[in-house]
């Protein structure tokens, strides 16, 4: 129970790795504010335990990113961690990417992530510090073809990353960026095409260990809010399968 007595905000928490780490949170002893556009997923991650709450939230709108840190407060009594989970991916070139798309990439990837941790900051300080842990990518540090605007807003993440973590270390507050690579989740999956999901041989090209499972990414996060990771802060932390060593 590495957990005890911390409440955590999951952003994205309806699927994939969001879904996964409010699980993992849940069984090393934490409380849980969900949060995620999928009222359905929601509702049925809501009935996994009874120290999970969930409020919908649309994380590139701080109006209500505000109200879910209000609500976390008020039905736990104070927050202790964020994890921005929440993101967005679609492929295309830089010519062939509209307006709407890239909008819709940096309004949930960059402008989410900023406006959770300007609205947790307030609430982590009330409680004497915690751990804020901002999903970022490989493509933080490295770029692929078709992805511009998707890396373009991973990198801000980190960068997003690395400020909270010079400016607020002075109040306790810590802030990682978690850096995945390929993981089996739906998303994801849009981005690979079936013959590459289901050939091992092709994915341990593409990673030298294959794809990720959610959940490895969520062990990962839950030591970044644990106090194992206390001295850790401002750091891209990569769980990639070896894909940045190649």
């Amino acid at each position: 129970m590495r957990l005890e007595g911390k409440t955590v905000i999951v952003t994205g928490a309806a699927s994939g790795q969001g879904l996964a780490t409010a699980r993992a949170l849940i069984e090393h002893g934490a409380s849980v504010m969900a949060a995620d556009i999928d009222e359905a997923g929601l509702e049925r991650l809501a009935k996994e335990h009874e120290r999970i709450a969930t409020h919908r939230c649309d994380m590139s709108k701080p109006a209500e990113v505000e109200r879910l840190v209000a609500a976390a407060e008020a039905t736990f009594g104070a927050v202790h961690a964020l994890l921005n989970c929440a993101g967005y991916l679609k492929a295309a070139s830089v010519l062939e990417t509209t307006d709407e798309m890239l909008d819709r990439i940096i309004d949930i990837n960059l402008k989410g992530v900023f406006y959770g941790c300007k609205y947790v900051i307030p609430a982590l300080q009330r409680a004497g510090g915690g751990s804020i842990v901002n999903w970022g990518s490989v493509n933080s540090m490295v770029a692929e073809s078709d992805i511009a605007a998707y890396a373009a807003s991973k990198g801000g993440v980190l960068m997003i990353t690395k400020s909270v973590a010079v400016e607020y270390a002075k109040d306790n507050i810590r802030a990682n960026c978690l850096c995945p690579g390929g993981v089996r989740t739906p998303m994801v999956a849009d981005f690979f095409d079936d013959g590459f999901l289901n050939d091992e041989q092709a994915q341990r090209a593409y990673q030298p260990l294959g794809l990720i499972d959610p959940e490895e990414v969520a062990d990962v996060a839950v030591f970044l809010v644990s106090d194992e990771s206390r001295k850790m802060t401002g750091s891209a932390v990569v769980v990639d399968a070896g894909y940045t060593a190649m």
